[in-house]
């Protein structure tokens, strides 16, 4: 069933979902259901971590003599989430003693290198997701069983996510702290930036790494060959500067738009536009350290985006003001980090004249 749970974000009411973990504690106690009572339920109500009661619809249920089967589609609410509408299926089978085994099937990723949530070699399923499986099944049976989670569509669904950045292969992850899915979660998206930090330092090491803010960066990033691996930081410049700083990573390249890194150059460490609109005020406080006069700061003042302030500074002969903003971004972030030594260069580029280099 829809959850109907909603949260206001930008002025914005969003439906809130369920976690991939949630649909496999449900599936799960379903299936030990159908196996233990010989009957198949329409739905079932399990408990979340986050104190929220969820009623689940079980679909395409099967029941042998001593397995059962069934799955949960997984829903994501308004969060933008490549594994919502999968089936998330779940099979018990007895065992002998009372354990619960939990692994993965097909479409479940395993996991290929140490420090995430299990052992290399082990299901992408969370401790989470798995403590909330066996409680479900705890509350039908003191019966041993091996619980398989697997989801069809895994395969394919995770080549959208970063799974094989992060060291999980041949699938989607089982994952969910609080078992709702809350749309567009800050935490959710920081967990994933560093969690592709990690990654980073695993391959590549701690001498060099590259921040950029979304696709286009990432693929101006390789087209320049900068060395080090890349990560994708969204907004959130302040906490994953802070983050690879206290890694250890010896040197930082930071490559964005002009757009966004207007604002970074100014000591703006979140530049989502909710939170902060101060472009045009970033070309007149650099244009006004040249000693600019009044009337052509007036006139980017009035300018609606970075891109058109930048063309007038150009058209005007201020084209040095990239620079100079690459320049300030760079010593905003010294003193953001506390180290005015450290390493780390900012690179600014344009959709028309593309990456400055100077």
């Amino acid at each position: 069933m829809r959850l109907d749970l909603y949260v206001i974000k930008d002025g914005k009411r969003l439906r809130c979902g369920y976690t991939t973990g949630s649909c496999a504690a449900a599936a799960s106690k379903a299936a030990v259901l159908m196996l233990e009572r010989g009957q198949i339920p329409r739905f079932v109500e399990i408990d979340t971590p986050a104190g929220i009661r969820l009623k689940l619809e079980i679909m395409d249920p099967k029941l042998e003599e001593n397995k059962a089967s069934c799955c949960v589609i997984k829903d994501g609410g308004d969060d933008p989430d490549v594994t919502d509408g999968m089936k998330i299926y779940a099979q018990v089978e007895r065992r002998e003693d009372k354990k619960i085994s939990i692994d993965g099937g097909i479409g479940i990723g395993r996991i290929t290198r140490k420090g995430l949530f299990g052992e290399v070699g082990e299901a992408a399923i969370n401790p989470v997701p798995k403590r909330m499986i066996e409680e479900e099944i705890r509350k039908v049976s003191p019966k041993g069983y091996n619980v398989l989670i697997y989801a069809p569509e895994g395969v394919e669904i995770s080549k959208k996510t970063y799974n094989e950045k992060i060291g999980i292969k041949g699938g989607i992850s089982i994952i969910g702290t609080k078992g709702i899915v809350y749309p567009m979660s800050k935490e959710a998206m920081l967990k994933t930036i560093y969690m592709e930090v990690d990654a980073i330092e695993d391959s590549y090491g701690k001498d060099e790494i590259v921040l950029v803010p979304g696709n286009y960066g990432e693929k101006l990033a390789k087209s320049l060959e900068l060395k080090g691996g890349i990560v994708k930081v969204s907004n959130f410049i302040g906490e994953s500067l802070l983050y690879i700083y206290k890694k250890g990573f010896k040197s930082m390249t930071l490559l964005g738009h002009i757009g966004k890194f207007a604002k970074l150059s100014i000591g703006i460490f979140n530049t989502h536009s909710s939170i902060s609109d101060a472009r045009m005020e970033a070309f007149v406080y650099y244009l006004a350290l040249k000693g600019v006069a009044q009337p052509f700061l007036q006139r980017i003042r009035k300018c609606l985006t970075a891109e058109e302030g930048l063309k007038l500074c150009i058209e005007e002969g201020y084209g040095d003001i990239v620079r100079d903003m690459e320049k300030g971004a760079e010593e905003r972030i010294r003193r953001y980090l506390k180290d005015e030594a450290y390493p780390v260069r900012v690179l600014i580029y344009s959709m028309e004249r593309g990456v400055f280099m100077g």
